[in-house]
């Protein structure tokens, strides 16, 4: 049985993981506003990622005996002034996320709860991967920043990236 204190920061986190879902596809439509197709499928991809995050969490405390309780989730941003803006908004997020998850290890650690301790290792791993792959198109955005042609070449870069679900992940 999971303790109480964690059930109810696993359902933030998952309340937040949704929320990131919603602002990665509202920043997809915005980038599909302004004809970025590559940019839109990189966020669309992000999205999705965050739903698998989403069911990982679900999954995990229903396993343990706890109740999945569901959230308001508050309206993203709609509008951006450059893909750069976007993209470090998108790196400023995944750096909340990882003191997020963070704060959930820590958590697990005071309640010495070592099932979600070693459930949480994943998602600590990924938040470095999230945020090396976002500040790697920080990087070529900064370098590209008064090159139109760099842009395009960048978007048709980022329209490569393809979702492929984790396979521990099922519907």
């Amino acid at each position: 049985m999971i303790n109480k204190k964690m059930e109810k920061a696993i359902n933030e986190q998952i309340n937040w993981e949704l929320y990131s879902s919603y602002m990665y596809f509202s920043m997809a439509a915005h980038f599909d506003s302004i004809n970025l197709k590559g940019c839109s499928g990189w966020m669309r991809i992000q999205a999705m990622e965050e739903l698998t995050h989403v069911k990982r969490f679900y999954d995990f405390l229903t396993a343990r005996g706890g109740r999945v309780i569901f959230s308001e989730i508050k309206a993203p941003p709609v509008k951006w002034k450059t893909p750069l803006e976007v993209f470090e908004e998108t790196l400023k997020h995944e750096q909340h996320v990882t003191t997020r998850i963070n704060g959930l290890y820590d958590l697990a650690v005071e309640l010495k709860d070592h099932a979600t301790g070693s459930f949480l290792k994943w998602f600590i791993d990924e938040q470095v991967e999230e945020e090396e792959s976002v500040d790697g198109v920080i990087q070529s955005l900064k370098l590209n920043e008064n090159n139109p042609g760099g842009m395009f070449i960048i978007d048709k870069e980022l329209s490569q990236r393809a979702f492929v679900a984790p396979a521990d992940v099922t519907i």
